[in-house]
């Protein structure tokens, strides 16, 4: 009886060290998808949206933007308007592409599916589209998302 107890600790503290204890199925594959998923350099071309707050609103321009898979965007502050970042929806994406466009916000991730935030104009956000597939992705500044600062990225 000793030795079940030692065993069943054992494999607790093995699996609380990765954060997999509780988890469900999905949260575990979740967790060694975004663990395997790497920065993708950009090996397109590079796009540019501005992200806009003025008397006409908070807004990207474009909002809506076609790419292909490999293209990069940079997301541009544009006045004094801020802060502003990109948060893209998760809800109908699998946790491989969520694991792979965190992984491609690099260094200015600042949770899953989120940059950091742009305060002060001329900072930007570039993000990678490298083995991102087809599909479309919406998108939204946090701050400003109840604004209707809100947007569609298309990857063909």
């Amino acid at each position: 009886m000793q030795f079940k107890g030692l065993a069943l600790v054992a494999g607790a503290l093995v699996l609380g060290t990765y954060g997999l204890v509780g988890a469900t199925p999905a949260a575990a594959r979740a967790t060694v998808a975004a663990q395997a998923a790497k920065l993708a350099p950009i090996t397109g071309k590079t796009w540019e949206v501005k992200m806009v707050g003025d008397a006409k609103g908070y807004r990207f321009e474009p909002a809506n933007l076609t790419i292909k898979a490999g293209d990069g965007i940079k997301f541009v502050m544009v006045g004094s308007q801020g802060p502003h970042n990109v948060a893209f929806d998760g809800a109908k994406l699998a946790a491989p592409v969520k694991a792979q466009l965190t992984a491609n916000l690099g260094t200015q991730k600042l949770a899953d599916l989120m940059s950091a935030m742009t305060l002060k104009e001329g900072d930007a956000i570039t993000i990678s589209f490298a083995k991102i597939p087809a599909g479309t992705y919406t998108y939204n500044c946090t701050p400003h998302l109840a604004m209707g600062m809100k947007g569609v990225i298309t990857v063909q």
